[in-house]
Order: C-alpha cells, then structure tokens, then sequence
C-alpha cells in the first residue's frame, strides 16, 4: 500500500502526529508533502488548466512531483490544523491548483479507487469546517471513499495535550487504519459519486461539446460504456 501525506503547514504539531501515526498504522510505503515547504505557489486565475492543458499552468513544474505522488497513492492523507475554522492558506493555495481534476472537467481514472483521510485539529473548535475544505476536493476528484477526522486537543501544542487525549487519538488511528486496510483494493465509489460522474457523461458526450474536457472525456471511453472505477 502507497500512502501519500499532505501537511497544511512546515511545523510538525499536532495534526502533523496525528496524521503520520495513522500513515505507519497502514504498514504502507509512506510520501509526505509539506506545505509551504513543497510547493507555495498561489493560484494566478489564469484557466489555462482547465481551458487548455494542465502543463499549460506557470507553476506546472514544481506542482507535477506532487500530482505523481498523489496518482501513485492507494490512500491520500490531508491533514491540516485549524485556521480562523478553515484550511491553513497553503492547503488552499494547493487544493486551488486541482481545479481542473474536478469531475467537471479532467478527473483521474485511478481516483475512484482510492480512499482518501481529511485529518484537522485546534485547539477548540473548527475541525468540522476545516475537514469539509479538504473533503469537498477529494469527492470532486472522485475519490471512491473519503474519511474525516477532526479533534480538539485542548492545547496549544502535541506535547501539552493531555494522556487521556493521546489515548482517545490512539484509539481512532487505530480503528480507521484497520477499516482502510479492510477495504483496500475493494473501494467502490459512492451512489452520489456515479450519479454526478453520470450527469457529466452527459454533458461531454453532447455532440456539439469540443473543449479540451469533452475531448478528454471521450479518450477515456468515458463517453460510452467504460467507467473508471471497473478499468
């Protein structure tokens, strides 16, 4: 099993702990990405991605060693803490480079297949908003099977959080590491999943479709019989 990790930020605290105690519990290959360390890059707004190619994009080169781990991966991890109740602004400014593998436009067949961990902390409160920032990319990506978790530490940092919590937070890794394993290699995606994916089989077959997303869809044989998640 291949595990790709994202962290939302360079500084390993709490949701750093947490997320790469769930990554060895997977008794996988493990890649971590660090954000802004890995890739700072702010999204320019400029659609070539999605109106021409992604190579197209001016942060194509340094955004590509990301994209082969993420293809590479059974399970992606994106853990990031909590900011002002969302995602911190690296994990954004990345999330933003993906727009165009969106199941409107060029999603990636492998997608479907994978399963896929949203993982925030505070230290109070904002972890359920903060998963959904992460969640909301991975099932328009098309990921087969997305968990989230979020928790409050009560504390300012891993090391001030208390036994009873690195307990509890033992305790979840644990279960949903067995419940990834238990799945692998058997993810189907969702019903909500195939009916979108469905919709926008529609949409890309039309005959007067041409843009670079009909033409993408139509050599994936999606526009006919082929689906990703039975290749």
């Amino acid at each position: 099993m291949k595990i790709t990790v994202v962290y939302g930020q360079n500084h390993k605290g709490s949701t750093y702990h947490i997320a790469r105690m769930l990554a060895e519990k997977l008794d996988g290959d493990i890649s971590e990405i660090f954000l802004p360390r890995d890739f700072g890059e702010f999204c320019v707004g400029c659609a070539k991605c999605i109106l021409h190619d992604a190579k197209d994009c001016p942060h194509a080169e340094s955004l590509q060693p990301i994209t082969q781990k993420l293809d590479e991966a059974d399970v992606i991890i994106l853990a990031s803490p909590v900011y002002v109740y969302h995602v911190t602004g690296s994990m954004k400014a990345l999330l933003d480079h993906y727009g165009w593998r969106w199941m409107v436009h060029r999603p990636e067949g492998s997608m479907f297949r994978k399963q896929a961990v949203c993982i925030a902390t505070a230290a109070g409160a904002g972890m359920k908003s903060t998963c959904k920032d992460m969640a909301d990319s991975l099932w328009y990506w098309g990921v087969g099977r997305v968990y989230q978790y979020g928790t409050a530490i009560y504390a300012i940092n891993y090391q001030h959080m208390s036994d009873k919590k690195k307990r509890e937070i033992e305790n979840k890794t644990t279960a949903l590491a067995r419940k990834i394993k238990a799945r692998h290699g058997k993810i189907q995606p969702s019903l909500k999943t195939k009916a979108f994916f469905t919709m926008m089989h529609i949409v890309r077959g039309r005959k007067d479709s041409q843009d670079a997303d009909a033409a993408y869809w139509k050599q994936q044989g999606w526009t006919g019989s082929s689906r990703p998640w039975k290749d």
